[in-house]
């Protein structure tokens, strides 16, 4: 027996919620739970002091293996002496790469502290972002550490290494080589994080693809800038490529934007 029209669209009411219980659905808050502004900060510093046991605790760890992190980092600085220009400069070098090697090592979990302290207030729409925000953030910001230390690193200390070689002896100060070298790594891994924020302004709705697109101008003197402020180097070749890495990626996320629809 065939169901009345009447009742088959009204099953399907029932069913299907419509589009504005679903916003609505969104946007709550689930579990939501009213604390004082003296819990919230007593939450805040147990995060805080858990995130530095694990920063202590990496840091450590990164300092009895320091000889060999050094050691990775000094490859790219082949034909070149490194000197202690003063006493105690190795040491003092050694506590400032195992301070950003720890600090590296504890990402994911200071990651984690700030997700567990940010999302109880967070919406179900906001919270289908974490997963996808954080794991490309992480992703990305890697692959910015490989491609300078791949890529950028070795460019620079040729141009250094080859200019001149036939005039002055490339010897160094090691504070200063690893000085360059950390800097490079993680300004170039923040700068991989374009993408990421592209796309949490899309997501958002507060620009889409097309306003990215026809600002490409802008960009494209922004990513010379870019460029020229976060490489330690005034070599042209380092900035070059950074810029270009930069210019790819912005247009990546356009890619991104525009295959969400937005």
């Amino acid at each position: 027996m065939t169901p009345p029209a009447d009742l088959e669209t009204a099953t399907a009411n029932l069913s299907v919620p419509d589009e504005q219980t679903r916003e609505v659905f969104l946007d709550e808050i689930p579990g939501d739970v009213e604390m004082s502004l003296f819990d919230h900060l007593d939450e805040l510093r147990q995060r805080i002091f858990h995130a530095l046991i694990a920063i202590v605790i990496a840091v450590v760890g990164c300092f009895t293996s320091v000889r060999q992190i050094v050691e990775l980092l000094e490859v790219p600085a082949q034909g070149a002496k490194f000197l202690q220009l003063s006493p105690g400069e190795y040491f003092f070098v050694s506590i400032k790469v195992a301070g950003y090697s720890g600090i590296l090592l504890a990402s994911p979990f200071i990651l984690y502290q700030i997700i567990q302290f940010v999302l109880p207030g967070l919406t179900r729409r906001e919270r289908r972002l974490i997963a996808p925000v954080v794991i490309g953030s992480s992703v990305l910001f890697f692959a910015g550490l490989g491609f300078a230390y791949i890529a950028l690193v070795p460019a620079a200390l040729n141009f250094f290494i080859n200019y001149g070689a036939d005039v002055v002896e490339q010897m160094w100060s090691i504070d200063r080589y690893f000085e360059f070298v950390l800097l490079l790594l993680f300004s170039t891994g923040l700068a991989f994080q374009i993408p990421v924020i592209q796309l949490l302004l899309g997501l958002l709705g507060i620009v889409g693809s097309k306003q990215m697109l026809s600002g490409w101008r802008y960009v494209l003197l922004g990513a010379a800038i870019l460029g020229a402020v976060l490489t330690p180097s005034t070599d042209p070749i380092t900035q070059s490529l950074l810029g270009g890495a930069v210019l790819f990626l912005y247009f990546g996320g356009i890619g991104l934007v525009k295959a969400i629809g937005r």
